[in-house]
């Protein structure tokens, strides 16, 4: 018999090959059925009056299935991390990922969906089709400006909640990181001018949160320059980051505005050169949060600024969305929220800048990913926000 061997092995050589082989997650069994009786409760005849009753009253659905519990980790593979547009396969290693951070963390069972379909509609029709199998939906590296109209006709038409993580966790824990970074500096976020480089999914939710936040003033940079009011060619999306942002009316390039600025939040992974960060004010803050390599490296960045944080998790203050998805996911499923509102986002990053406490300084601006304290502090922030709000279902 001829013996045939893996023509891939050599890649395990690789930890993180090893480590993914057969990918990083399983079903597992929440019940035992180990005879007659057993077998006739958990599938036919007793499954029929369990089915029976959820077709009588609906909302004993979250009850006696795994719904209340369930999320979606959606798709379509546009825009993975840096790598972009490499499809939905391709996807998958980071979607399962993402399941496996909400079941560490929060408890929450995921399930990975990568799409073969990037046209809006089509996206949004079929995670709508499938919706009745979920308790949420956490929408995942689908490319801008897209990504703003998916989600949006989404939470439209879902009475589950709709949450893209690369726009909304990303902001969670900037807004987060940024209230106790002006702390450090003895100041406050109204005292702010901030510089956006980035108006992708990131950068046009950061500086809503911000302006929401109450920021002294903020200003974007897309490959163009500047977005400003009138500016010619710009998005719907864009237009309306331009009508709540750059108070002071500038416009040219990105250093013309970081000249005197107190933050610059990199999320475009375009480089700054070091003259222009020079001329940033004193104690200034710099969020380069480009992986794996930050616009403004921190051995330059600490020149320059009181406050350095990346996304990168070999520096200090490491700007990482699981801070954020797996308490605000735990919080609107316990709730039974119907949706995630700016309120409820605005309560998570409150409770995760608040966890930082008297421990704050200018390297310990977040806690870290592993401290058990976010997860029930972000859950009950959010549920607290979704009753205020009236987004609970009961």
């Amino acid at each position: 018999m001829k013996l045939t061997t893996d023509p891939y092995a050599h890649l395990d050589e690789d930890p993180a090959f090893a480590l993914h082989r057969g990918g990083k997650l399983n079903v597992g069994s929440s019940v035992s059925v180990n005879d007659h009786e057993g077998l006739s409760l958990a599938y036919t005849p007793g499954v029929a009056r369990v089915c029976s009753a959820i077709a009588e009253t609906p909302e004993l659905v979250g009850t006696y299935t795994w719904k209340s519990n369930l999320v979606a980790v959606v798709t379509d593979g546009t825009a993975v991390l840096g790598l972009g547009d490499i499809g939905p396969e391709a996807a998958l290693p980071v979607m399962e990922g993402k399941s496996l951070l909400f079941k560490q963390f929060a408890g929450v069972d995921s399930v990975p969906v990568a799409l073969s379909c990037n046209d809006v509609e089509d996206v949004v029709e079929t995670v709508e089709r499938m919706a009745p199998s979920f308790g949420g939906i956490n929408l995942e590296d689908i490319s801008a400006p897209r990504c703003f109209e998916i989600e949006k006709r989404l939470r439209e038409r879902l009475d589950i909640p709709v949450f893209h993580d690369d726009q909304h966790g990303t902001a969670i824990v900037t807004v987060a990181a940024l209230r106790n970074a002006a702390r450090v500096t003895g100041r406050s976020l109204g005292d702010l001018r901030v510089v956006v480089s980035g108006a992708g999914a990131a950068g046009i939710a950061v500086t809503k949160m911000l302006v929401d936040s109450g920021i002294g003033d903020i200003a974007v940079a897309d490959s163009k320059g500047l977005i400003y009011a009138g500016r010619e060619g710009l998005t719907p999306f864009k237009e309306e980051i331009a009508a709540i942002s750059n108070k002071a009316g500038l416009r040219g390039s990105i250093e013309t505005a970081l000249a005197g600025a107190d933050v610059f939040i990199g999320l475009s992974a375009g480089e700054v050169p070091e003259s222009v960060v020079a001329t940033m004010a004193e104690n200034a803050v710099i969020f380069a949060m480009a992986n794996p390599n930050p616009e403004v490296h921190p051995d330059v960045a600490h020149k320059y600024a009181s406050v350095v944080a990346t996304g990168r998790s070999d520096f200090p203050n490491q700007i990482n969305n699981v801070l954020a998805f797996p308490g605000v996911f735990r919080g609107a499923l316990d709730s039974g929220a119907a949706d995630i509102t700016e309120g409820m986002k605005l309560a998570a990053a409150n409770a995760l800048a608040d966890l930082v406490g008297d421990d704050l300084s200018a390297d310990y601006i977040l806690p870290s990913t592993f401290d058990d304290r976010v997860v029930p502090a972000l859950s009950a922030a959010v549920a607290e926000q979704a009753r205020t709000d009236g987004v609970t279902r009961t």
